[in-house]
Order: C-alpha cells, then sequence, then structure tokens
C-alpha cells in the first residue's frame, strides 16, 4: 500500500465536486487535476472558475496543483478521486456513461498498489457491479490484489460559502479493512470536521443517496399541503410558521425541487429497488410530485391574471431567477425551465433575467437567452423564482417600478412580505 509521504492524487472531473477537493488536496499534496474539457483547463490555468465555487486567491494557494486534458498526466498518479456526474435519462434512468468512461479513462493508466476511490453518486452496489469490472478490464490488474477502491460520497452544497470542502463531515470506505483505513487518512489530511468510515463500500452508497431521497420526501409533503392549503385559501407561510413553533417540526418550504442532487438521486435508489423487485412508493410518489410543481406555479400566475382581469395572451412576463438555487450560477436540472415551458403556452412573451448565470450557457443547455437589463413598466406579471442575494435586497418599489400599472406579483420563494405580492406557494 502506498505510503502518504508518496501520496499523488489525481481528481477526475474539475466540476463542483472535483475542484474545491482538487484545490485543498493541492495545497497539501502533489494533485493532478484531470478534466476532459480543454476550455475548463485553460479557464483554471488562468485563475478563474466561472463556477464560483473557488476564487482567484483560493487557486493560487493550491501550490501543488496543476491542470492536465491529457492522459498520460495521469501516469504519475497512485490515488485517483472520481468525481464526474451522474445524471439521468430522459426516462429518468440512472445515466453512468461519465461513471464508466472515467473508469476507463483510470484503466488505461492503473498500476499495482494503486488506490481508486468514488465520490459520484450512485445506486448502492453501483462502485463494485459497474465500475471496479471496467477497471480490471482497461488495466489487466486483479481488484483487491493489484489494485483497490474506495467510496466516499460528496456532499458539496453549490453556492454555500460557509459549508466548505473542508467543513463538512466526510463518510469514507474502502474495499479492504486496511485500505478503509489508509482512504480515511487520505482525506483527513484536509477534512477539519473529521471523518466517518462506514462498514462498507454498498453503506457509503446508500448513504448518500439516501441523504437527497428523504429532503425530497419532505418537500415533496410541504409541497402537497401548499396545494391543498392554496384550495383552501390558506396561506401556506403562515401555517409553516405556526407548526415550526414546536421543536421536532422540520423547516422544509415548498418549491421547485432541481439541482444536479435533490431532483436526480431518489431515481438511482428507485432503479436499484425495481432491479431487485420492488417497487418504492412513497419515493416515486414525491418525484411525481415535486416535478409537476412548475406546471402548477404556472397555473396559478395564469388564474391570478385572470382574476386581475390582465390578457394573459401576447402579455410580458418577467421571471426573475433560472438557476437551480439562489446565489448559484448551476443550471443543471433547473426547475425554472418547467414552469416557463408551462407559461410558453399561453402565447407569452417571457423574459428571464438571472445575474448569477452565464447566458451562453442557458442558451446552449435550455434554448433560453436571459436578457442583461431589466425595463421599468415592461411587465404584466414577474415570478420570483429564486431567491438571490440581489433579489432579497431590492425595495418593493423597485419591483412595482419593473410592472405596469396593474400588474401581479408572485413571489415564489418567501422574499417578500406577505401584503407585499398578489400571490404566493
Amino acid at each position: 500500500m502506498i505510503q502518504l509521504e508518496q501520496l499523488q492524487i489525481a481528481i477526475i472531473g474539475l466540476g463542483y465536486v472535483g475542484l474545491p477537493l482538487a484545490v485543498e488536496f493541492g495545497k497539501k499534496v502533489s494533485v493532478v487535476g484531470f478534466d476532459i474539457y480543454q476550455k475548463r483547463i485553460d479557464e483554471l490555468k488562468s485563475g478563474q472558475d466561472h463556477t464560483l465555487e473557488v476564487n482567484h486567491e483560493e487557486l493560487k494557494k493550491a501550490i501543488f496543483l496543476t491542470y492536465s486534458s491529457d492522459l498520460k498526466d495521469l501516469n504519475s498518479a497512485n490515488f485517483y478521486i472520481v468525481t464526474v456526474p451522474t445524471p439521468i435519462d430522459d426516462f429518468k434512468q440512472p445515466d453512468l456513461t461519465p461513471l464508466i468512461k472515467a473508469s476507463m479513462t483510470i484503466g488505461k493508466v492503473l498500476k499495482k498498489g494503486d488506490v481508486v476511490v468514488y465520490e459520484s453518486t450512485v445506486y448502492p452496489g453501483a462502485t463494485e457491479e459497474i465500475c471496479i469490472p471496467v477497471l480490471e478490464k482497461e488495466s489487466g490488474l486483479k481488484f483487491n490484489i493489484d489494485f483497490f477502491v474506495g467510496y466516499s460520497p460528496e456532499r458539496i452544497n453549490p453556492g454555500d460559502k460557509n459549508r466548505h470542502v473542508t467543513n463538512i463531515l466526510k463518510i469514507t470506505s474502502g474495499s479492504t479493512p486496511e485500505i478503509a483505513d489508509y482512504i480515511d487518512q487520505v482525506y483527513n489530511l484536509i477534512i477539519k470536521a473529521g471523518t466517518y468510515q462506514a462498514p462498507n463500500i454498498k453503506v457509503a452508497e446508500a448513504a448518500k443517496v439516501i441523504e437527497n431521497t428523504q429532503r425530497d420526501v419532505n418537500i415533496a409533503l410541504i409541497n402537497e399541503l401548499a396545494l391543498i392549503f392554496n384550495k383552501m385559501g390558506i396561506d401556506t407561510e403562515d401555517v409553516l410558521k405556526a407548526a415550526g413553533t414546536k421543536w421536532n417540526f422540520l423547516p422544509f418550504r415548498p418549491g421547485l425541487v432541481g439541482g444536479h442532487c435533490i431532483g436526480v438521486d431518489p431515481y438511482y435508489l428507485t432503479h436499484k429497488a425495481q432491479s431487485i423487485g420492488l417497487h418504492p412508493e412513497i419515493i416515486l410518489a414525491a418525484r411525481r410530485l415535486n416535478d409537476r410543481m412548475g406546471e402548477y406555479v404556472a397555473t396559478q400566475l395564469i388564474k391570478e391574471m385572470v382574476k386581475q382581469r390582465i390578457q394573459v395572451v401576447d402579455s410580458k412576463i418577467l421571471v426573475m431567477g433560472l438557476s437551480f438555487k439562489e446565489n448559484c450560477p448551476d443550471i443543471r436540472n433547473t426547475k425554472i425551465v418547467d414552469m416557463v415551458k408551462a407559461l410558453k403556452e399561453y402565447d407569452l412573451d417571457i423574459d428571464i433575467y438571472d445575474p448569477w448565470v452565464d447566458v451562453a450557457e442557458a442558451e446552449h443547455e435550455y434554448g433560453l437567452a436571459p436578457i442583461q437589463a431589466l425595463d421599468a413598466s415592461s411587465y404584466d406579471a414577474i415570478v420570483i423564482a429564486v431567491a438571490h442575494e440581489q433579489f432579497k435586497a431590492m425595495p418593493i418599489q423597485e419591483f412595482h417600478a419593473l410592472g405596469k400599472e396593474k400588474y401581479v406579483l408572485y413571489d415564489l420563494k418567501y422574499i417578500l412580505q406577505k401584503d407585499e405580492s398578489n400571490i404566493r406557494l
């Protein structure tokens, strides 16, 4: 087994998860940050990070970190960490293509004694059933004889400047007890919050996938309550504030559940459950309900416009926010697009404004072109869809200035006072 003083790390995938990890390790030991996109490598070499997870000063502190898209630069590594995305396809089935390709890449340079750790979200068993056979095939080496594997699920929260990779407790695991201890020691080089060593890889995989599944189910419950209370003419936020006075009431809020984790991870677990003959009713019901919320929000807005005697067809709507969450440029699996798609069925003219989002990326991913400036007195309806700090800092007069003499203001994120908007979720 490799000794810590001989440690040479390669991080495969330099996105929201991989880059912060590479930077922290790069302050301590030799690290190669590897990504297949040369544009990303060039960006990082210039000291910039478009994800805004790591600033220029932090990048400079990683004095032992180099960036590459060249396979040969991985030859010197002996500890590989895989942080590629694990999305779902159009049929809501796990798409393991990035994970398999990353495993193939590592397999081409894998040597005796090397360790490979996966951080990407998967279903329990995927590391041993999918990844390890690929490593064996590409390398010609034998698992747990020539090379070893671990799983340490990522817990990055994009846009969160308080919970950084170093102060989030890390789950670790390994394919043998000795390797599990070694992997744990490696992560403890940078994780100030400490580590929790799971008894095996499957437990670590399962722990990751249920973290976001639990949140998804809880949010679905609150979304369903919002549907009920809206129908009854009761303000949902008022109810949640009242219920929240009890010590053990969980502080979830209704909303559009998107992003690369909560809206995706449950499908990995349900896929595995169905493959072993179980039908996970609660998890899938929660997913269906949360996936319908974009259309529901659009319908509520149209109903309010009709009540206000505002002509719907050819009206002009402003959607404030496109990223999947506040103070973050990440638009992966954002459910704002579901709402926009539903609104477009009414022949509306829709502007999207988001100061955090890259316009070219939005056009490439969704065919949407966010505007760069807001026009006064232009809109028949305004939807506050994301609670960006810029929007929260706006006084109510600035929202009014954007609307026409008569307009609808839909506060989807509860950033305004109750009496300052026409409608809330």
